[in-house]
C-alpha cells in the first residue's frame, strides 16, 4: 500500500550531489520536501528543477530543506545541472539523490519492490511513477503526497501554499478553506469545542453553520 499522510517517512542512506546523507539526520529538526524524477535529461523535469532552484529562498524562509531524486547516477546529475542552468537560468542549489539501486524509489512506493537491473537501460516511461512530492514535518512524518504525470509540470506555488497551511495549522488549532492563501480567513478546527473556541477567540467568529466557524488568520 502506498505511503499515506501521517506515516513515518522511511529513513535511508544515499549518495547525493552533495555527498552521502542519512535522510532523517539531514532533515534535522525542520521540514523537508522530497521530490522525484524518472530520469535525467527529461524535458518537464528540467523546467521543474530550474523553477525550484529559483524558489529556494522561499523554502528557506519557511525552514524547508529541498532534496531531489532521479533514478540515474550522481555524475549524470552534475551534467544535467549544466543544461538546467543554461536553459532555465538557474541550476539545482540543493542535493539530488542518485537512486541507481532503486532503494529510495521502492521505500517510498514509487517503484515496485521487484524492480532491479541497470538503471541506464530503463526509459523515463519505465520510471514514470517516480514523479512524487513528499512534504515531511519535523516529526519525520509525511504531511503531503502529490503524484504528477510525466506530461504535467509541478506547481511549486501550490506546494508553497500548502506548506504555509501545514505550518500554520500545526501551530494553531485551525484549518484552511478552499483556495486559502496567506492573510485569508481560516476555520476553527472541528476538534475545538465552542467553549474552547470562546477562550481562544474571545472576539467571536462568523458561523454560517454551527460546524463552520470562521476567524481571521492567527498571527
Amino acid at each position: 500500500m502506498a505511503l499515506q499522510i501521517g506515516a513515518l517517512a522511511p529513513d535511508f542512506e544515499a549518495e547525493t550531489t552533495e555527498g552521502k546523507i542519512k535522510f532523517h539526520d539531514w532533515i534535522g529538526s525542520g521540514w523537508a520536501l522530497l521530490f522525484s524524477h524518472p530520469k535525467d535529461f527529461t524535458p518537464d523535469c528540467t523546467t521543474e528543477l530550474g523553477a525550484l532552484a529559483k524558489l529556494k529562498p522561499e523554502f528557506d524562509k519557511r525552514g524547508v530543506k529541498l532534496m531531489g531524486l532521479s533514478v540515474d547516477p550522481v555524475d549524470n546529475h552534475a551534467k544535467w545541472s549544466e543544461d538546467i542552468r543554461e536553459t532555465q537560468g538557474a541550476a539545482p542549489n540543493y542535493p539530488m539523490i542518485g537512486d541507481t539501486d532503486f532503494n529510495v524509489s521502492k521505500l517510498y512506493d514509487m517503484l515496485p519492490a521487484a524492480t532491479s537491473g541497470d538503471p541506464a537501460t530503463r526509459t523515463a516511461a519505465d520510471n514514470q511513477t517516480v514523479r512524487n512530492v513528499f512534504v515531511i514535518g519535523p516529526d519525520k512524518k509525511i504531511k503531503l503526497v502529490l503524484v504528477y504525470p510525466m506530461t504535467t509540470g509541478r506547481n511549486f506555488q501550490e506546494i508553497l501554499r500548502v506548506i504555509d497551511s501545514l505550518q500554520m495549522t500545526a501551530k494553531h488549532r485551525v484549518a484552511t478553506p478552499a483556495d486559502w492563501k496567506q492573510g485569508d480567513d481560516v476555520i476553527i478546527a472541528g476538534s475545538v469545542t465552542d467553549d474552547e473556541a470562546r477562550t481562544i477567540y474571545p472576539q467571536g467568529w462568523k458561523s454560517p453553520k454551527p460546524y463552520l466557524r470562521i476567524v481571521p488568520q492567527p498571527k
